[in-house]
C-alpha cells in the first residue's frame, strides 16, 4: 500500500469513526466516542466492499496510554492500600472466571469439535495482544477461531456493559453521570506546563517496554509513570473531555476493524458459538459482581467493571464515564492480566503437552 493510498484508507476511517461517535452522542448512547467509532467502523468494512478501511496502530496505542495515564491519576499510595486488603477477593474471583471460562470451552468443544486447545485460548478472559501471542507458539491451534471469539467477546462487553450500567439494575443516573464527568475532567489552561514531564516520560516508559516485551506496554507503563512521579510530587492534571474522546475514538475505531467473520468456516455456527459463549461469560461476571457488592460494599457499577472480562483499556474508559471507582476497576482488572500474562501460559503449556501425549499414546494401541 503506497502512502497516498494509506492516508486516504486513514482518513474515510476517521472520517467513519467521526459519523458514529456524533451520532452515538446525539441518540445520548452511553460512552459514545468508544462504542460510535467501534459498530460504525465495523458495519462501514463490511457494508462497503470496495472500501479497504486501515487504522495505524500508533493511533490506537495513543489512545492506551491516554487511558493508562487517566487510570495513573486515580491511583495513590492510600488506594493501593485499600485495594490491598482486597487481595484474597481478587484470588478468589479471578479464579473462578478463569475455571468458568474453562468449562465453556469444554463444553462448547463438545458441541462444535472444534479443538478444546483452541476453544481454551479463545475462552481466556485476558488481553487480545497476550492471548494471540500465546495461540500463536502453540502448535494445531486455529489463530482465525480464537482471534474471532476473542474479538466479538471484547466487543459485546464493551456493548452490553455500558447498557447495563446504565440499566435499572444498577440504577446509574445517565444525566447526573453526564455532569459530573464534565466538573471533574480538567481544562485546556491547566494542563501546561504539569502535563510536560508526563507527556515525554509516560511514551518513553512505554517505547521501553514494548522493546522489552512488557505485557500491555502502552496502558501499564503510563500508568505506572504517572503514579510514580505523583509519589514524588510531580500532580498531573485532569485531562479535558475532549481528549478522552479522542482516546476513545482511537481505540474503538481500532477495535471495530479487529473482527473479520468472512475468513470462518462454518460462519452461523462460530457467530452463535462467540455470543453463547459472550452471553454466558456476561451473566458470569454479574453474578460476581453480586459476591464483590457483598464482600466489599462496592458500588454495582464498580463491581461489574471489575468483573467483566473485557479489556482493561475499554473497562477504564468506561468507569471514568460512569464515575465509578477507577482505582478497584484497574487494579481488579490489572491483576487477572497479570496473572493470565504470568500464570496461564506454562499452565496451557503443561496442559496441551499432556493431552498430546495421551493422544500419540492412544494412536499407538
Amino acid at each position: 500500500m503506497t502512502s497516498s493510498i494509506r492516508w486516504r484508507s486513514w482518513g474515510s476511517t476517521l472520517l467513519c469513526a467521526l459519523i458514529g461517535g456524533v451520532l452515538f452522542s446525539l441518540l445520548h448512547l452511553p460512552v459514545p466516542w468508544l462504542l460510535g467509532p467501534m459498530i460504525s467502523v465495523f458495519i462501514g468494512s463490511r457494508l462497503l466492499k470496495r472500501w479497504q478501511p486501515s487504522w495505524p496502530a500508533a493511533a490506537k496505542n495513543a489512545g492506551i496510554m491516554i487511558v493508562g495515564y487517566s487510570i495513573g491519576l486515580s491511583l495513590t499510595v492510600s488506594t493501593l492500600g485499600q485495594i490491598g486488603q482486597q487481595l484474597p477477593s481478587m484470588i478468589t474471583l479471578t479464579l473462578l472466571l478463569l475455571l468458568f471460562s474453562m468449562l465453556i470451552a469444554y463444553v462448547l468443544s463438545r458441541w462444535t469439535g472444534i479443538p478444546f486447545q483452541t476453544m481454551l485460548i479463545g475462552s481466556i478472559p485476558g488481553g487480545l495482544s497476550q492471548v494471540i501471542v500465546l495461540a500463536e507458539e502453540q502448535k494445531g491451534i486455529d489463530i482465525t477461531v480464537v482471534t474471532f471469539l476473542q474479538v466479538s467477546r471484547l466487543m459485546m462487553i464493551v456493548i452490553f456493559v455500558p447498557l447495563l450500567v446504565f440499566s435499572p439494575l444498577f440504577g446509574v443516573d445517565a444525566d447526573a453521570v453526564s455532569g459530573t464527568v464534565v466538573r471533574s475532567s480538567g481544562s485546556w489552561s491547566a494542563l501546561f506546563p504539569a502535563i510536560l514531564p508526563f507527556l515525554i516520560l509516560c511514551p518513553l516508559a512505554a517505547w521501553i517496554g514494548k522493546k522489552v516485551r512488557f505485557p500491555t506496554a502502552y496502558l501499564l507503563l503510563p500508568m505506572i509513570m504517572t503514579f510514580v512521579l505523583q509519589l514524588i510530587d510531580l500532580h498531573g492534571p485532569a485531562l479535558p473531555v475532549a481528549v478522552l474522546d479522542v482516546a476513545q475514538l482511537l481505540i474503538g475505531s481500532s477495535v471495530g476493524l479487529m473482527l473479520h467473520p468472512e475468513q470462518l468456516q462454518r460462519k452461523r455456527r462460530m457467530i452463535l458459538l462467540a455470543l453463547g459463549s459472550g452471553v454466558l461469560l456476561i451473566v458470569f461476571a454479574c453474578i460476581m459482581t453480586l459476591v464483590l457488592m457483598k464482600w466489599h460494599g462496592v458500588s454495582a457499577a464498580t463491581g461489574l467493571l471489575s468483573m467483566a472480562p473485557g479489556g482493561m483499556d475499554q473497562m477504564g474508559i468506561i468507569a471514568h464515564e460512569v464515575h465509578a471507582d477507577i482505582a478497584t476497576v484497574s487494579c481488579y482488572q490489572l491483576f487477572r492480566t497479570m496473572l493470565i500474562f504470568i500464570g496461564i501460559p506454562p499452565l496451557v503449556r503443561l496442559l496441551f503437552s499432556r493431552m498430546n501425549k495421551d493422544d500419540a499414546a492412544e494412536s499407538s494401541r
